[in-house]
This record gives structure tokens, sequence and C-alpha cells, in this order.
């Protein structure tokens, strides 16, 4: 309906305008609109959001050391933590951890309430972005000796999520969760994906997905370990309940 109404108004203005006025200002107008509703097309957007999933590798179904989940804000966090649940009871990974301040802590009291046993969950609540929720995971993960993971967000962020998590050594399985079509919006979702195009050219621009050496895996930075210590960044869990 806006479109119609869009292109009404341009229509009206072409039939009242000067042959130079068309020329300047209409047919400009026009090629913009044509190109603004292209762009925020379900269509369009579908095709930019195959573009980041089509070179995700599959998920065989294979075990792995641990179900790692990335927050994304409370939007996004129930299917992912729903998810997560499933993969867990299915036996995929004996631990679930999550990642992302603002979201650790919910997503652990969640599966808690689910009952998981408070000795298959951990967590941090420190970081901020993609890159740091790979750096503070790495760093407590590493230690625990965890190699192989299911890593768990949202269809847009998997590709730059997986080739970070890689660059931390460890081997990455991607399983995305289904965006809620309902809840979000089509210009939603291209806010979503374009974000993601343009995180992905920041992150290799800036080196971000270069391999870390197995020293750097072992030894994390004594910055990153006086963070996690006073920044109080590993996520409290309750007692499981008898």
């Amino acid at each position: 309906m806006t479109a119609l109404i869009c292109f009404a108004i341009l229509w009206i203005l072409w039939l009242i305008s000067s042959r130079r006025w068309r020329r300047r200002l209409i047919q400009p107008l026009i090629a913009v609109a044509i190109a603004f509703f292209l762009i925020t097309s379900p269509v369009f957007v579908n095709l930019l959001t195959w573009g980041l999933t089509a070179p995700l590798p599959p998920d065989l179904g294979d075990r792995v050391d641990a179900i790692v989940v990335l927050g994304r804000g409370p939007d996004l966090r129930a299917a992912r933590t729903g998810v997560a649940w499933q993969l867990w009871q299915s036996k995929r990974a004996d631990k679930i951890f999550a990642s992302g301040m603002m979201d650790a802590i919910p997503m652990v009291e969640y599966w808690q309430d689910k009952g998981v046993p408070a000795t298959s969950l951990a967590g941090e609540e420190c970081s901020q972005t993609t890159e740091e929720n790979a750096i503070f995971t790495s760093a407590i993960l590493h230690s625990q000796r965890v190699k192989s993971i299911l890593l768990v967000t949202d269809p847009p962020h998997m590709w730059r999520s997986l080739l970070v998590f890689r660059s931390f050594g460890f081997n990455v399985v991607p399983h995305a969760t289904r965006l809620d079509f309902q809840r979000f919006t089509t210009k939603d979702r291209l806010v979503l994906v374009v974000r993601e195009y343009l995180g992905a050219i920041d992150y290799a621009l800036n080196d971000k997905f270069r391999q870390r050496s197995p020293q750097e895996l072992d030894n994390p930075s004594p910055e990153i370990l006086r963070k996690i210590t006073e920044w109080n960044c590993k996520v409290p869990r309750k007692p499981s309940r008898n």
C-alpha cells in the first residue's frame, strides 16, 4: 500500500510538471523510489540472507564438546535458548556455554529451570561484540580442553561468528536458529543482514579472522584474564535441584 501511494504521488507530479522538472526532479525520484522498494522487498532480503548462509557447512548431527550460544538481545534470545536446550536433550554435547552481556545470565537461568544440571552449564557475561564472544569464550573453554563446538545464533549472524570462532581454534559446527517472521518485519531483517555484511567487511579489513597460534590459545593475554576475574565474567550458577 505504501508503494502504491508513493508511486501515485509521483505519477501526479509527473502529470503536472513541465518537461524540464520531469527530467531534473521527477525521474530521479522515481528511480530512487524503485530502488528503495526493490531493496526492501522480501525477495531481495531473502537473496541477501542466502548470500550469508550458503557458504555454511551442514550440521551432520555429530557430538561435540560444548554447545555455545551467542546472545543477541531479548528479541532473539528465546529462540536460541530453546534450540540449545533441545540440542542438549538430544545429547549433542554435555555442556552448554552462554556468551554475551545481558544475555548469558538469563539463558543459563532458563536452562537450569528446564532441568539442565549446573555442572553442565557455564558462560560469560562480559562480551559486547562477536569478536569478544570468541575472545572470552576461548579464554574459558580452551583451558577445559573444549575443541569442538556447536555454535548457535541467528542465520545472518552465523557466517561472521563461525569465521571468528574458527580463528580461535574451535572446530565449529553451525546450527542457526530460525527468525520469527511474524516478530521481524522485512525491514528489520534487512537491517540485520546489512549489518552482518558490513561487520564481515570490517572484521576482514581489521584482520579479526586471522588464525590464532596454539601459544595464543593456551596462554590468553593477561588483560583478558584480568577482565574475566575483575569483571566477574563467569556466569554464576544456582545449585542444582535435588
